[in-house]
């Protein structure tokens, strides 16, 4: 590769966050310790793993790339040039053995009122990676909630009575704007891109002890909780043997599903417009980016790992190594979206 130019591919070392409602399918633990719920695979904290970055973190290098990484124009939309720069997203891993706090997370403006001047909003997307039979969600307010229903119901501890609930499966992607009440039920290991946020509110935690740092948070709740927002479950599409579909778009992000039968390739393309993040749910996928077969640079995921593609990298390559690759690709959608 031109030593001029920064690396296309990078790697993360992923953090795990340690949940009540968390299991063993993301890292075993002990018996007796708090399983794990969270796995942040790109984050802004993360750490690159190999590569002339080794060891540094993700939101240094933002700083230090800017829109080379980012993609153009993206620096300006997430907090200036510089070490204001934030990553724009976060991707996770989630897996539940219980049902997650009855929660919901502010837009843009009000997090910059109730948060900080230099905080984001939170919308985010799931996609369902396994769901045990039965598996649920909460996704919205039920249809014909009035706010002021919804309100007394947040006050009153009855949310679940005004709490919309569907069932979901394997290949499911459900849409969560900022304002939305949504929890996460049991049996389920999914996908979720988001803005770069931890601003969470906590409507309903199902009687667990406050005292265990989960406390409650009423009034925030009532004041960015929408009654006019209820998730609509988007099924699996139907893909040939090499192709990519759109399952959820925002201002914030895109996210597609991409299938590759074995021993086929996708041809891909940044546009040096946004970076893209890579995840795959099966198959080992082999990432290939540069200008020529000296300058080429190479990467193997299997199952749940992660890639970050910089946005400068334009024209590079998915190709399935090993069994039918499914991957979760997320990136940045045009301004005007």
């Amino acid at each position: 590769m031109n030593d001029s130019l920064p690396p296309f591919l990078y790697r993360l070392e992923a953090q795990y966050h340690a949940r009540v409602w968390g299991s063993q399918q993301l890292k075993r633990l002990p018996e007796d310790q708090t399983p794990i719920g969270e796995a942040w695979v790109i984050d802004e904290g993360n750490r690159i793993v190999g590569g002339p970055h080794e060891g540094r973190m993700l939101r240094d290098l933002v700083a230090e790339l800017g829109d080379t990484l980012l993609g153009q124009g993206v620096s300006q939309r997430c907090g200036g040039h510089g070490a204001g720069t934030r990553f724009p997203l976060l991707i996770k891993l989630l897996a539940s053995a219980e049902w997650l706090s009855v929660q919901v997370h502010p837009d843009d403006a009000q997090a910059r009122e109730l948060v900080g001047p230099d905080e984001f909003g939170k919308t985010e997307a799931w996609h369902i990676l396994e769901a045990q039979p039965g598996a649920r969600i909460l996704a919205g307010v039920r249809p014909g909630t009035s706010p002021q229903r919804l309100a007394a119901a947040i006050r009153g501890g009855s949310v679940m009575d005004v709490a919309e609930e569907t069932a979901v499966h394997s290949g499911d992607t459900v849409f969560i704007p900022a304002g939305t009440l949504h929890a996460l039920g049991p049996g389920l290991l999914l996908y979720e891109v988001q803005q770069t946020s931890d601003t969470t509110y906590r409507v309903y935690d199902w009687d667990r002890p406050e005292s265990d740092g989960r406390a409650l948070h009423i009034e925030q709740s009532v004041s960015v909780t929408r009654a006019d927002l209820c998730s609509e479950v988007l099924t699996f599409p139907r893909l040939g043997s090499a192709e990519a579909a759109t399952v959820a778009e925002c201002p914030y992000f895109r996210l597609e599903v991409v299938e590759i039968a074995e021993g086929e390739h996708l041809a891909a393309e940044t546009h040096n417009l946004s970076l893209h993040c890579l995840t795959v749910q099966r198959g080992e996928l082999e990432v290939l980016a540069g200008a020529g077969p000296a300058e080429t640079e190479r990467q193997i995921l299997g199952p749940l790992g992660s890639l970050l593609v910089s946005a400068h990298t334009g024209s590079y390559t998915l190709r399935a190594k090993k069994g039918d690759v499914r991957v979760l690709r997320s990136s940045l959608p045009p301004a005007e979206v």
